[in-house]
């Protein structure tokens, strides 16, 4: 894969990642949140779509390269935001204090680092 096409891959993950999970911002609080908090107010499938997108963003990043131990990493970022959501509210507030997918992003970076030129 070619780095300008590593790049166009990062780009959109990167989006991704911060429409999920900081995309708007509580006013008077220095808090973000995205989709992926309201997804898990939703009863019934919110998590489960939620987590989908955050596997998603690893699936990217393991076709992008990223070494076994990078993705075990992000799975476990995932698994916890995933198995903590299932708690009623607590769960909501810790998604968005945790923010999985923008962690999982700044794993990929640091594993792509050497490829992408230093970004």
């Amino acid at each position: 894969m070619s780095v300008a096409e590593l790049r166009m891959r990062l780009e959109r993950i990167r989006r991704l990642a911060w429409f999920l999970n900081a995309a708007s911002r509580i006013p008077g609080l220095r808090l973000r949140v995205g989709l992926d908090t309201l997804l898990g107010l939703l009863p019934g499938g919110g998590a489960l779509i939620g987590t989908a997108l955050s596997l998603y963003i690893v699936w990217e990043g393991r076709r992008m390269g990223v070494d076994r131990q990078t993705v075990q990493r992000m799975l476990g970022n995932v698994a916890i935001e995933a198995v903590v959501g299932l708690v009623p509210l607590a769960g909501d507030l810790f998604d968005t204090v945790f923010k999985a997918d923008l962690r999982n992003i700044a794993l990929i970076e640091a594993a792509l680092a050497g490829r992408l030129g230093g970004q």
